[in-house]
């Protein structure tokens, strides 16, 4: 029988490129030159008669036959990858020394950890100190969660970062508290809660959302993210938080949205990795499942 399907070289070239928006990141990810991987793309475009990415100068977006594919070879692709490291190091306990900020860990990341021990109970994930001043230069650490403080800001060259989640922020309240709010100047009455690195969110709200912040507003201010939630769980004001933190808040009732609308930071939580740190199937298969929480969290 003649084979129909692209190798797997030129499937794990895809699905970068596709996670990535980039052939350069693609690479980056995969230890290759940003060439091989257009060649191993270019080589599976021939072979299933279609083109999978639409290419400018603004970067790389998947066609409709590209979203298509991807729909269909990903999860196969990530369980032929674990089946693999299963076989191949079957003896071998596999251990991962993750580092992630405080919040977004315990309100993010921690309801979802159980569904990765499932998914790979021979994985040990050994969770060391998030330094907020991190210069990524441990030995200790294989993963960071890390938070991106500015939207400007540069990772180091030796690190290989992707954005995971956090962007968009939204303004939150106990439902008792804003029961008979209805648009964002009533809002915007009641105490605002904000944390205190980034007090510029509630303007940066505002302004999304068509209305002005007033000149000379007060509110209360919280240095962890966790105490921000908790004061706005209390009903104590309103609060402008990642939606990312208040998931589960939202889901349960805890807390409501009660004007529409969002604003993107540009900063939230990336995926951060030393580029020298080579092959490591620990490190692959939580980064992997990591991509995929924050997708469904972010769509």
């Amino acid at each position: 029988m003649a084979i129909r399907s692209p190798s797997l070289v030129e499937l794990h070239a895809f699905l970068a490129v596709a996670r990535t928006g980039s052939f350069r990141k693609a690479a980056e990810a995969l230890n290759v030159t940003q060439a091989a991987v257009s060649r191993a793309v270019l080589r599976l475009e021939e072979t299933l008669g279609h083109e999978m990415f639409e290419r400018s100068g603004a970067g790389v977006k998947l066609t409709a036959a590209g979203a298509e594919w991807r729909r269909r070879v990903e999860k196969p692709v990530a369980q032929l990858e674990a089946a693999a490291i299963a076989l191949g190091r079957k003896a071998e306990r596999l251990r991962l020394r993750l580092s992630v900020a405080p919040s977004i860990g315990t309100l993010w990341l921690m309801p979802r950890l159980e569904h990765f021990r499932q998914l790979h109970p021979d994985v040990e994930v050994e969770f060391r100190q998030y330094h907020h001043d991190e210069d990524f230069r441990r030995d200790d650490v294989d993963l960071w969660v890390a938070l991106k403080r500015e939207a400007g800001q540069r990772w180091p060259r030796q690190i290989a970062a992707e954005y995971l989640v956090g962007r968009e922020i939204v303004a939150v309240g106990a439902p008792a508290l804003v029961r008979d709010v209805t648009s964002a100047r009533e809002l915007l009455a009641l105490p605002l809660l904000y944390h205190s690195n980034y007090r510029e969110n509630w303007a940066l709200w505002a302004r999304a959302v068509g209305v002005e912040l007033p000149a000379r507003w007060k509110g209360t201010g919280f240095d962890l993210v966790l105490n921000l939630v908790e004061a706005a769980r209390s009903g104590m004001g309103v609060a402008v938080v990642q939606r990312c933190m208040v998931e589960a808040d939202l889901a349960s009732g805890r807390l409501v949205v009660p004007v529409p609308g969002a604003a993107n930071t540009g900063r939230g939580y990336w995926l951060c990795r030393r580029r020298a740190l080579g092959a490591h199937p620990a490190a692959d298969l939580f980064s992997q499942w990591l991509r995929d929480q924050a997708a469904r969290s972010e769509g």
